[in-house]
């Protein structure tokens, strides 16, 4: 609850969705995450694509699962920024690395790309407007 609070209480822009719209969305982004992902790793474990294109997946998902508890239990909005800030760019190099071996993977994240482009600006505008 204290962490609801918190969140409730940062000064946000008029443009910030509310907050029950995120569970939705990222319940959606994460299916798209899972298959697509899941198939780049299953690619680079076969042996159909290198490692390196792999890799940008691999740490997309990493800096992907500690923003919450970066945002969240740690309340730090700039460190928050800044994982998402690494969240976009391995998200972009992703989808460059993998297009030429599977376009469809690099499209059917585009939502994933938006949601995040988007996030990262509320993010970021969130931080300078709590910052003190």
């Amino acid at each position: 609850m204290q962490t609801y609070s918190w969140y409730q209480n940062l000064i946000k822009p008029t443009w910030a969705p509310p907050p029950w719209i995120f569970g939705p969305v990222w319940s959606f982004l994460y299916l798209i995450i899972f298959v697509s992902f899941g198939k780049v790793l299953l690619m680079a474990y076969n042996k159909q694509i290198p490692f390196i294109i792999a890799l940008p997946f691999i740490l997309n998902l990493i800096f992907n699962f500690l923003f919450s508890p970066i945002q969240f239990q740690l309340q730090n909005n700039l460190l928050a920024s800044i994982d998402i800030l690494l969240i976009l760019s391995t998200l972009i190099w992703a989808l460059v690395a993998i297009y030429p071996y599977a376009k469809w993977i690099s499209l059917v994240n585009i939502p994933y790309l938006l949601w995040v482009s988007f996030a990262t600006v509320l993010q970021i505008t969130i931080t300078v407007l709590n910052s003190k």
